[in-house]
């Protein structure tokens, strides 16, 4: 049996804690759509997007958005997943595919500490041949980043390489050095990076 051809979906903001008072917005969505969403969340996971199908409610960016719950048939959502990539470490590391650097702290936990953007830290100061972003990509030409996973959430292949003291240090002269204005402030968390993950997007399959 097919998935329900479109779904009626309402949406507010998300308030931790507080009964919401912003307003609900109401949307049709197609089935895909809301699968797709859900994707970003919990994954190309079946079992899990059949519950939360089943649930009628998910928070996705910031919002909750809830629907009324259906059974979702495990061929017909299957087909739709077929879609999207699976991890894989085979993929070797391409600096001129990598879109995104995020610099997490150290273990057990890593946080997220910064994401730069290639568009952003791509831009050269006057004078200087070089950007942050070509000290970014030299030195995981150097390091050889290791392939994570496939991150559904931000639709791309991820690959990490752990930061020496003296990786560090360079990198944060070069912040001062290449940065644009806008990002140099946000460096600052320089010293507190223990890894840093490249992300370079994979798209959906036709």
């Amino acid at each position: 049996m097919p998935l329900p051809e479109t779904i009626a979906v309402k949406y507010t903001e998300e308030e931790a804690g507080a009964i919401s008072m912003r307003p609900v917005v109401r949307q049709t969505f197609r089935a895909p759509e809301l699968v797709d969403m859900i994707v970003g969340v919990a994954g190309k996971d079946p079992q899990r997007i059949r519950q939360i199908l089943r649930s009628g409610t998910v928070v996705f960016h910031s919002y909750r958005y809830w629907w009324q719950g259906f059974e979702a048939d495990p061929a017909a959502l299957g087909e739709i997943l077929a879609h999207y990539p699976d991890s894989d470490p085979s993929r070797p590391f391409r600096p001129e595919n990598c879109a995104e650097v995020i610099f997490e702290s150290g273990n057990p936990a890593p946080r997220l500490l910064l994401r730069i953007l290639r568009e952003d830290a791509s831009r050269k100061r006057l004078l200087h041949s070089r950007s942050f972003w070509d000290s970014l990509m030299a030195l995981a030409r150097h390091t050889a980043p290791v392939y994570r996973e496939y991150s559904y959430s931000a639709r791309g292949d991820v690959y990490v390489m752990n930061l020496s003291t003296d990786q560090r240090a360079r990198l944060a002269e070069e912040a001062v050095r290449l940065a644009p204005r806008s990002l140099r402030t946000s460096l600052a968390v320089l010293p507190a990076a223990a890894h840093l993950a490249f992300l370079c997007p994979r798209h959906l399959s036709n």
